[in-house]
């Protein structure tokens, strides 16, 4: 499980020239299981003029190729493109190999030359058609909705078909099963807009900046479109248990690495010149890339430099199934699990000796974030994750074990704070809004703290609340302590949030020992007013005398540089200035032996006392 953790960090590695080779190879192997349901998928690509600016390396034209490859045989598909227009160059058909070669002729076709940005109406064009299944749209963008100045004064016109787009067409596009991932190409996207957007219809957002996280972003849209199984791959070891009906193998290796040998458990010996039967096998510089049908069972072996983000996904009849996992989870509340396994599609009701299902929440750096084991009830397992802390993407890994039976899935999950704090220093408050759907003044209470001091919350919109803040230096960043007391389901949580820390940029910085971005949960047995325990409560006077020491060293600190710091820089600048230091040192110096002489002098000539 530590070599999958570490491989899961490791998936944005590799750039996207990964996926191109999985068209041929990957993606017919991982995906040859039956999935639960064919969902359709609608690429919608953004060709305006601010795509020339914000996606200089064309990756929205590589990311196209590389879904497209990605979809299995059979599924259905078409590709949608938009600035201040919409069309639709490639309608929905299914995926076959002149589907494909009609989607890699668009490549030409998708530079920005559009003036204007129009992703709601892009958004609408491409969800209006109805399926038979879920509908998956993947929106390629720079996340700025701009408008031409003919459909209204801007900005106004931009806010409004920014707010429809939000309030009004993702909620219902939700109601009505169609799910949106949406995928920022700059770091200037509108990502409140992308995040949004993603989390209402239960998508996964994500920001690609480059070749390499493109990787990760379109792996982890696949993944939860498409789920497929996998094994574990240690030491270069994986087992091949009897009815796998193919394994695909993705194998990362240093550049200039001698080529690997794979070893089948009769000890065979395989190479690219010379894959197994029926199989196939690619060699690139970065990693090698493999599909065998019908394996040998038994132990296969990789001989070779490989790295632990390498992995193996397998194909068979008797499949682990997972029950629906949000794209989005909020930090604080509990995580409902949910998987059994089956076979040919149904539920399957026989045993397996010693069959255990776990559930792992593991952080991007492979870290794990929270654990649990699911409890058998009836033919299903279930369970449930504790809280975690940390914001940001993680892998939800769900495996199940027993007597030479092995099986991991693995779904991208976007991790965020159930509340998000805006500082406004132009009008002297802190706007705290709700991200949960479900919270709002009737079961949230948020709480603020600056310096020891509590301050007043008040009521702001359906789900705001807004933090007036007294008269501060805004040279001094300082953090602003934030909590909530919630009440969900019956049950009562009591939140401590991401510190939100004020005028940020300033030079002098008080009271930031802890990391930001943390967020901890406990039980309404804590003082919910302070989010300590009853018996650390405290009144905030040694909180006050810290914050009001902090100030005092910070307020030396800034004298010290606008004042002595300048005058020592002009001197050192100037060689008469250290000509002058260099004398004054060498005369203390000189005093300074003097003196250690003659105190030498008056011990030896001093006489003992007589008694």
């Amino acid at each position: 499980m530590a070599s999958r953790a570490r491989g899961l960090a490791g998936r944005r590695i590799g750039g996207w020239l990964v996926l191109v080779c999985l068209c041929a190879l990957l993606a017919p192997a991982a995906l040859a299981q039956a999935v639960e349901s064919r969902p359709e998928v609608r690429v919608i690509i953004d060709v305006s003029g601010s795509m020339r600016t914000n996606d200089p390396e064309r990756l929205s034209a590589s990311a196209l190729e590389l879904l497209v490859s990605l979809l299995p045989e059979g599924t259905t598909a078409g590709v949608w493109t938009f600035g201040e227009t919409v069309a639709n160059p490639l309608p929905r058909g299914e995926v076959d190999g002149d589907w494909r070669a009609d989607a890699r002729q668009l490549r030409p076709r998708l530079a920005g030359v559009q003036p204007y940005t129009d992703i709601e109406s892009a958004v609408r064009r491409a969800a209006a058609p109805e399926a038979d299944g879920w509908r998956h749209l993947v929106l390629l963008t720079d996340g700025v909705i701009d408008l031409s100045p003919s459909r209204g004064a801007k900005p106004e016109v931009d806010d409004a078909s920014r707010r429809r787009l939000l309030e009004e067409l993702a909620p219902g596009l939700a109601d009505e099963g169609v799910v949106v991932h949406a995928i920022a190409f700059s770091d200037q996207a509108d990502m409140a807009l992308v995040e949004s957007l993603s989390r209402t219809t239960g998508g996964l957002p994500a920001l690609v900046a480059s070749p390499e996280s493109l990787l990760g972003a379109f792996l982890d849209i696949v993944e939860r479109i498409f789920p497929a199984d996998s094994i574990p791959l240690e030491n270069g070891q994986f087992r091949i248990e009897p009815g796998i009906e193919s394994f695909s193998a993705l194998l990362f290796h240093e550049p200039g690495a001698e080529p690997l040998v794979l070893v089948g458990p009769d000890g065979s010996e395989y190479r690219a010149a010379t894959p197994p039967p029926g199989g196939r096998w690619q060699v690139e510089p970065r990693f090698d890339l493999l599909r065998v049908p019908e394996p040998s069972p038994g132990e296969w072996r990789v001989e070779g430099e490989i790295t632990d983000e390498s992995r193996i996904g397998v194909a068979s009849a008797l499949a682990l199934r997972t029950g629906k996992l949000p794209a989005t989870a909020f930090l604080g509340f509990p995580l409902s699990v949910e998987a059994w396994l089956a076979r040919n599609g149904l539920p399957f009701d026989g045993e397996l000796e010693e069959l255990a299902l776990r559930a792992e929440l593991i952080a991007d750096g492979g870290e794990v974030q929270s654990a649990t084991t699911l409890a058998r009830d009836g033919g299903r397992f279930r369970g449930v994750l504790p809280p975690t802390s940390l914001p940001g993407t993680a892998s939800l890994v769900i495996s199940a074990e027993a007597e030479g039976f092995v099986r991991q899935r693995v779904q991208a999950i976007n991790l965020l704070a159930p509340l998000v704090a805006r500082h406004e220093p132009e009008s002297q408050r802190v706007v705290v809004a709700a991200r949960h759907p479900e919270l709002g003044h009737a079961n949230t209470r948020p709480w603020a703290e600056l310096a020891g001091d509590r301050l007043a919350v008040e009521p702001l919109g359906e789900r705001r609340w807004t933090i007036a803040l007294p008269e501060l230096d805004d040279s001094i960043s300082r953090p602003l302590l934030l909590g909530a007391e919630v009440e969900l389901e019956g049950e009562t949580h009591a939140l401590r949030l991401p510190r939100l820390v004020l005028f940020a940029e300033s030079a002098t910085v008080l009271d930031l020992a802890a990391a930001d971005g943390e967020l901890s949960s406990e039980r309404f047995h804590q003082d919910l007013t302070t989010g300590r325990s009853a018996d650390e409560a405290s009144d905030g006077t040694v909180e006050r005398l810290v914050a009001t020491l902090n100030e005092l060293v910070a307020a030396g600190i800034q004298r010290w540089r606008t004042s002595w710091l300048p005058h020592l820089a002009a001197l050192a600048a100037r060689p008469l200035a250290w000509a002058v230091a260099a004398g004054l040192l060498l005369v203390a110096l000189l005093l300074l032996m003097l003196r250690g002489r003659r105190r030498q002098r008056h011990r030896a000539h001093r006489e003992d006392p007589h008694v």
